[in-house]
């Protein structure tokens, strides 16, 4: 039998790979909107609905997986996931029209949306609080390890042919490329049990326990259960609980954290790189160059917010990376005066800011809101309360991906980038005014502290 530290990492790297999913689903589209806008002649409102129509799945994705976990279970929401990702990945492939098209990103925006409630939720119910930090970054990390490898094979995918190639085959090649690591996904889940907080509330001890032990070690899955116990020893709590008084501050942390992460504009960068740095001069080759470049930043500062969010705690990281992206977008806003079709190295400013910006949203409003989400709220409201908090997002990353084309077309990426730019001054002060430290905090000693006056 591994050691629980060893069998830890397994577990929660397999859930980590739904991360890795949701980063490359999401991310996949920014190869192909250009060859998707040709073939299917989209103006800039459909090329909206084509960025977007993933996460028009997320939405109700998120919002009932709250509930279907706290029913079913973690684990089989997991595996729901990995079959939606693995069929949404071929059907978008072998889309026939515009319409099979977006129904088959709907399908995988599912599977993005139940996984982002579902996966930070079953990490931070099986890791003790000592390393709940790390590993609960796992996921971000996966996500942005999905990214990274998507704009690579896209970059890969994109050179193998010409422009009217790239319409025809090209795009099919990088959407349907997805099918494979869900399929990874779904035959490792077949190795990792079910939550044990979950476990208890389903009055299932000796299992819970069994679980814990693994993770833990005998000894300390005593003191767990037994904590776990005290905290919820009413069991499953009804919808009406999401609404006490004392939930009311973790529900705006939750939802303001997660309206003003996306609102940052995070998203027209991920769905739509190659076509930002087009329209700031680049070729369409530097442009699918330098969305790698975007990836492989992304990826390296999450491994920095990795290493510090249990060192130097939550809100520390929110603070600084909240100013730091700030400048950094006024920056894009600003570059885009400067930038010319044609010019050898044009768009270098704009690449230089964005990858500054990118670099500050992933050591901390990338990856904290997802921790901080996962580990404000009871056990027994945890999986519904989860679920506001995700869905949340995904209602603010679907304004941004909607709107992106149309604001960058009509107002000038200019003034687009501006806009983002105040709203990441705005995060500044939420994070400031409301948010509090839980680093080194029990699950259960975080939910009781909202009780306090």
């Amino acid at each position: 039998m591994p050691s629980p530290h060893r069998w830890l990492a397994f577990v929660t790297g397999v859930a980590a790979l739904g991360g890795f999913l949701f980063g490359y689903d999401t991310a996949v589209i920014s190869g192909a909107i250009g060859a998707l806008r040709q073939h299917f002649a989209l103006d800039e409102v459909a090329e909206g609905w084509a960025g977007a129509s993933a996460i028009w799945g997320c939405l109700p994705g998120a919002l009932a997986a709250g509930f279907l976990a706290d029913r079913f279970g973690r684990r089989r929401l997991l595996l729901l996931c990995a079959a939606l990702y693995a069929g949404s990945g071929l059907w978008s492939a072998f889309a026939a029209d515009f319409a099979n098209f977006l129904a088959s990103r709907f399908a995988g925006g599912l599977a993005i949306g139940i996984s982002s409630m579902v996966c930070p939720t079953y990490i931070a119910e099986i890791a003790p609080e000592r390393r709940r930090g790390v590993l609960g970054t796992l996921f971000q990390l996966g996500i942005v390890v999905g990214i990274f490898l998507v704009f690579f094979v896209n970059e890969r995918i994109q050179a193998q042919g010409d422009a009217a190639w790239n319409a025809t085959h090209g795009w099919r090649w990088m959407l349907g490329s997805e099918a494979l690591p869900a399929a990874v996904f779904l035959l490792l889940l077949c190795w990792v049990p079910e939550s044990p907080r979950w476990l208890l509330l389903r009055g299932r001890r000796d299992e819970a326990r069994a679980v814990l032990a693994r993770a833990a070690g005998a000894e300390a899955a005593e003191r767990e259960l037994a904590a776990i116990l005290a905290a919820s020893s009413e069991g499953q709590a009804p919808l009406r609980a999401l609404f006490a008084p004392e939930q009311r501050r973790p529900l705006l942390i939750a939802a303001g954290l997660a309206v003003l992460s996306q609102a940052s504009g995070i998203n027209a960068i991920m769905y739509y790189a190659p076509r930002v740095f087009e329209a700031a001069g680049a070729s369409t080759d530097a442009a699918f160059a330098r969305a790698v470049w975007v990836g492989a930043i992304n990826l390296a500062f999450t491994i920095v917010a990795i290493a510090l969010i249990d060192r130097l705690g939550r809100r520390p990281l929110l603070l600084a990376g909240a100013a730091v992206q700030t400048l950094a977008l006024a920056g894009v806003g600003l570059s885009f005066g400067g930038a010319s079709a044609g010019q050898a190295g044009a768009g270098i400013t704009t690449l230089a800011a964005v990858l500054v910006y990118v670099a500050a949203f992933a050591v901390a409003m990338g990856p904290v809101p997802w921790v901080l989400i996962s580990e404000i709220f009871p056990g027994p409201i945890r999986g519904r309360a989860v679920a506001v908090g995700v869905g949340t997002i995904w209602a603010a990353c679907l304004l941004v991906a909607q709107t992106f084309p149309v604001l960058k077309d009509r107002l000038g990426p200019g003034v687009t980038f501006g806009l983002y730019a105040g709203c990441s001054a705005l995060s500044l002060v939420f994070v400031w005014a409301l948010v509090p430290e839980t680093k080194g905090r029990r699950l259960e000693e975080i939910a009781a502290s909202w009780r306090r006056p």
